[in-house]
């Protein structure tokens, strides 16, 4: 039986060596030759489906810059101010919420109560600091809303959880209270309602519907890539570490803790300047009630949707709460006209938003963005096949 099994093994290695003889030999391979069944090299198909990618990433980068830059020429002042401008601002907030819970993993529910201190320490400032510039005030109210953040995410060094929820959705109800009591913050107005002021930008006038949307196109994209650059570097980095099990990052050198209170700190800047965006850009108004528990869980949501730990997430988000039901209410009343009564109407749309937003996390629970991400990388793909 031995001698049996080790004429085997010498047949299969002999076998081996044959055929690896005959390919490095007799079957000379050039680098430049296709990838084919037989296993020979694959690694210039694999360079040039990689460049095809960049290229198709790249041109497709240049599209949308052009498309935004190109959008008030094509769309009418209803979609620049109520489509558009609600999107970018609600983008924000989501991107800030995503900081905070889908980087550093700690839950909050309060987004909205940041982006109400954003929105009224943006108009103090502005009103009390003459001559200060618009973008200055935004940059102003942000700063205040992250040192609201820090304090109010000072409970993440000893909870987590859902106990960090009750923590943070505290601050919904105090900031409510606080700019109702205090009248010093709307500036001793009657009803508490603060207006904006007068949106100039390097003495350009931003006041119509065009205006608002390059304010907002203005403040969004450079904050964006700035989240982006941060989640990609090692701060970014400590957070997913901090998300994904805390005791091996505090382990490895992780400060814990200071990554925490980072993530709420910043996460609530953005909120903060996503709250003036909602308040001077969007409704020209806002009350301390405007910004209530709804919209926090609004914007938790378009994070769900859009994807958790994504930057492109929030913007997929919340393109689809803000034009989904748009789109159901234009259809619904194409298809029912005036034969059924608008209330029912309002409540079907409602189900069937639910039903699809159910449909959605059970087919991908990673959100929307994984969904175009993958049907990106198959187009790419598809385009870079070799004839």
């Amino acid at each position: 039986m031995s001698s049996d099994v080790t004429a085997w093994a010498s047949s299969d290695a002999d076998e081996a060596a044959s055929a690896r003889n005959a390919t490095g030999q007799g079957q000379a391979v050039r680098k430049d030759d296709p990838p084919t069944r037989e296993g020979l090299p694959r690694q210039p198909a694999l360079a040039r489906r990689s460049l095809a990618l960049r290229i198709a990433s790249v041109v497709a980068a240049l599209a949308a810059a052009v498309g935004l830059l190109t959008v008030p020429l094509l769309v009418t002042d209803y979609v620049l101010s109520a489509i558009l401008v609600p999107v970018l601002a609600l983008a924000l907030a989501g991107i800030g919420q995503n900081l905070i819970t889908g980087y550093a993993g700690q839950l909050s529910v309060g987004s909205a109560a940041f982006m109400s201190v954003g929105a009224f320490a943006t108009y103090d400032v502005h009103l009390h600091v003459p001559g200060i510039p618009l973008i200055a005030s935004f940059a102003a109210g942000g700063l205040v809303a992250a040192l609201v953040g820090l304090i109010f995410g000072l409970p993440s060094l000893r909870i987590r959880g859902f106990y960090l929820v009750v923590s943070t959705l505290a601050a919904q109800f105090f900031v409510v209270w606080l700019f109702t009591k205090v009248p010093w913050f709307s500036n001793y107005s009657a009803s508490g309602v603060i207006t904006a002021p007068k949106l100039v930008v390097a003495n350009v006038d931003l006041s119509s519907p065009g205006g608002h949307y390059w304010l907002s196109l203005l403040v969004v994209a450079p904050l964006t890539v700035l989240a982006r650059n941060l989640v990609r570097g090692r701060v970014g980095r400590g957070w997913m570490a901090v998300r994904d099990m805390e005791t091996a990052a505090a382990v490895v050198g992780v400060r814990t803790g200071r990554a925490k209170l980072l993530a709420f700190a910043v996460g609530s800047f953005y909120c903060g300047i996503a709250g003036a965006l909602w308040a001077f850009a969007y409704l020209g108004t806002v009350e301390p009630h405007g910004l209530d528990l709804d919209r926090s869980f609004q914007v938790l949501f378009i994070v769900i949707l859009g994807g958790l730990g994504s930057i492109a997430g929030p913007f997929v988000g919340a393109a689809f709460v803000i034009l989904l039901p748009v789109a159901f209410d234009q259809i619904g009343s194409a298809i029912a006209g005036g034969s059924v009564d608008p209330g029912v109407l309002q409540n079907i749309e409602k189900i069937l938003f639910g039903s699809l937003v159910i449909f959605i996390l059970v087919k991908q629970p990673a959100g929307m963005v994984r969904i175009v991400e993958n049907a990106w990388i198959r187009v790419a793909r598809w385009r870079a096949r070799p004839a």
